[in-house]
């Protein structure tokens, strides 16, 4: 099952997706800015390989989460250099993170 839903967060629209997979669900919340998800996504890739850190992809993960409602409250495990310059950091709630996505 695959579902998109868009959201706001402080009057700021995004979108979510929640992917089921087997014996798992990959969540994930976006905007054009950057992305929040669940910690199917591998964030280290992102600042480990030169052409991929070149993009400076802003995202970051949560662990432990199974709905969007609980990434939205979830702190944030890791994050990309990209999305440091942009104030966001391990630790910061997801829903507090989204908002320096502007």
């Amino acid at each position: 099952m695959f579902r998109v839903d868009k959201i706001y967060v402080n009057n700021k629209a995004f979108f979510t997706y929640t992917i089921k997979l087997p014996k798992t669900t990959l969540l994930i919340i976006a905007n054009d800015i950057g992305y929040f998800s669940c910690r199917a996504i591998d964030v280290d890739v992102f600042d480990s390989q030169p052409n991929l850190k070149a993009r400076e992809v802003v995202c970051g993960c949560t662990v432990g989460v199974k709905t969007i409602e609980e990434l939205l409250n979830a702190p944030l495990y890791k994050v990309t250099l990209a999305a440091r310059k942009l104030g966001i950091a391990e630790g910061m709630v997801v829903k507090d993170a989204l908002s320096k996505l502007c």
